[in-house]
Formats: C-alpha cells, structure tokens, sequence
C-alpha cells in the first residue's frame, strides 16, 4: 500500500502537479509522505527509502544529484528522534511535522547550496516561495490524514 502511494506521489509531482501549479504553490508530495514515513517506520527501512525518495525527487526537479536526499535523510532522521517520544497518530503533529520539514528542507538546501555554488541571489530566489510552499504542503498534510486507510497504512510492518 505504501509503495502504491509513494508510486502515485511520483507520478503526480513529476507530470500533473508541474502543469497544473507555479513552481511555489505546488505541493512537495515526496516530503509529506518522508514524513509519514518518519511517524509510522523504523528507522533503517525509512533512512533508505528517505534517502531514495530524495534522489528521486533531484532526478526530477533537475538539480543537483544529492541535494534533496541529503536533506531527506537529515530531517527524516531529526523527526523520527523526536518522533520516539510523541504520540505519532495525531493529526496536528503530522501538520506541524510537514511544516518543520519543509522549512528544514528550504533551509538545508539553501546552506548547501550557498556552501557549495557560486549561484547569486540564490538566498532570495529560494525564500521568496517558501511561504507558499509552506502552506500548500501544511494544506495537503491536513487534508491526507482524511483519506480512508490513513491510519492502517502500515500496520503490516
């Protein structure tokens, strides 16, 4: 079931999102369910699948080989640690969760990227569309938790 969702993220963030949202508004699929991820799985099985979702999400967007699963696996790592002393089947903690790792993600990509490029006015390009992005992945982490079998997800592992 989860391989499916994570099959269908895919195919919507790399075909039908990029047609139908400017590049702020539209949602980070791969992130929220990185989340999800980081609530519901142990930790090596969801350190590796966090670390390919983000070489899947560079493969697609173009950009540097490594950047975003870099990012995926330092905020997948950070989340299931504070995750460990939460209880993780609450609605408002995913919201907040997807809210902090996309912020982390912005952030993390942007100190990369300011580390290792010469680009200029890479800072602002990149904080001037984290509001949107904030708040259309906070608005899709709200609304995912509503579809039938949320919760059943991965009772099988």
């Amino acid at each position: 079931m989860i391989l499916t969702a994570i099959l269908l993220s895919v195919a919507l963030q790399t075909s039908v999102l990029p047609v139908c949202f400017a590049s702020p508004f539209k949602p980070d699929l791969l992130l929220v369910i990185m989340v999800f991820l980081a609530l519901r799985i142990s930790l090596v099985a969801g350190a590796s699948i966090s670390w390919i979702l983000g070489l899947v999400k560079d493969v697609f967007s173009g950009l540097y080989l490594g950047l975003n699963a870099l990012s995926f696996l330092f905020i997948f790592l950070v989340i299931k640690h504070l995750s460990d002393r939460l209880y993780t089947e609450r609605v408002p903690l995913f919201v907040i969760a997807v809210s902090v790792a996309t912020v982390s993600c912005v952030a993390t990509n942007m100190l990369l990227l300011v580390m290792f490029t010469g680009t200029p006015g890479i800072v602002y390009s990149m904080s001037i569309g984290l509001v949107p992005h904030l708040l259309v992945n906070a608005f899709v982490a709200s609304i995912i938790p509503h579809i039938p079998g949320f919760d059943r997800l991965l009772e099988s592992t």
